[in-house]
């Protein structure tokens, strides 16, 4: 696939007029209020990962109105200090797989936390192990557009309360730098770190690449591939519910988060990447961390010949020093 977004030059310079609802602060502080009344942890199992270099923990925390998500722990085995901790968000309709699957944060040296995607886990990978109790409000069959008329019904109102809630479970953890915490992800895992950073104001460092609900408005006008793809499918049938919808989405959208943010940031886009247009991510790479008046470090690494792969293990590469130069040792 060709390039088929704007051109380098234009990416750089990109930062769109933003239908930024006026309650949006009101609407995410009402919504994390709610998930805070009970300590995050609900329990934390040691399991057996079937390996020698790092340890596993079976862990579940408090979500979304309290309900119970599932997440991996992982740690360098036999390392008994205190350390800085990544929490990471996975990509669209995979869950959190088994304890073995990610291992590139753990053997790096980080405590290492894991998050399931609750309702997820069914498309590919090895599965996930949180329902979404509240997967019935009015929207479309997949994830991206359910409970998509409402911003107090949509998936990821309650997705990202978990991933903000993660941060706060990782903090509780036996062995663990509160103070050192990064979010990173890829893709939907993106979307979900580049929320963390606006609403978690002494977040460490945040990584994303290719991410998902940045540039919304134009990524649907741009593709038709999932996960967009299920939103504009939903609304060719159901033509009367643009404006909800819109609406819903406007208090998602990632650029609005990164205006919020206030931690060091490194991004990752493909400029070839027809799932999540890299408009989307300059349009929050741009725009990060302008409301904060601390203009924080911010870096950007793209990849003209690469889709939504972007960088792969070349950028995975990246990330690794960026994030030990940030966090330390």
């Amino acid at each position: 696939m060709p390039a088929f977004d704007l051109p380098p030059d234009e990416l750089e310079r990109h930062r769109p007029a933003l239908d930024e609802p006026a309650d949006f602060d009101a609407f995410w502080q009402d919504t994390l209020k709610q998930a805070e009344q009970d300590e995050p942890l609900v329990s934390v199992q040691p399991v057996d990962n079937g390996l020698r270099l790092v340890d596993s923990w079976d862990v579940t925390f408090r979500g979304f109105a309290g309900e119970p998500v599932r997440a991996w722990y992982s740690r360098p085995a036999g390392v008994s200090g205190v350390l800085p901790a990544v929490v990471e968000y996975a990509g669209y309709g995979r869950g959190r797989g088994l304890a073995h699957e990610r291992l590139t944060w753990a053997a790096a040296g980080y405590a290492h936390l894991l998050m399931d995607n609750r309702g997820q886990g069914d498309q590919y990978g090895c599965g996930g192990a949180t329902p979404d109790p509240h997967a019935s409000a009015p929207g479309g069959p997949g994830p991206a557009a359910r409970g998509l008329l409402s911003p107090h019904d949509y998936h990821y109102r309650r997705l990202i309360t978990d991933a903000v809630r993660a941060v706060a479970a990782v903090r509780t953890l036996p062995g663990v730098d509160g103070a050192r915490v990064a979010a990173v992800g890829n893709s939907q895992g993106g979307g979900l770190a580049l929320a963390v950073a606006g609403l978690v104001p002494d977040l460490a460092a945040v990584a994303v690449s290719a991410p998902f609900l940045c540039g919304i408005h134009r990524a649907l006008n741009l593709t038709d591939a999932p996960p967009y793809g299920e939103i504009t499918a939903y609304l060719s049938v159901h033509r009367e519910a643009v404006d909800a919808a819109m609406r819903t989405l406007s208090y998602m959208e990632g650029a609005s988060f990164a205006r919020r943010a206030q931690a060091p940031a490194h991004f990752g886009v493909g400029l070839r990447d027809t799932v999540c247009p890299p408009s989307g991510a300059y349009s929050a790479f741009n725009r990060y961390g302008e409301l904060t008046g601390s203009a924080p470090p911010r870096v950007i690494h793209t990849y003209p010949f690469n889709g939504h792969e972007h960088g792969d293990a070349v950028h995975v590469r990246k990330q690794l020093s960026w994030v030990r130069e940030v966090l330390g040792d």
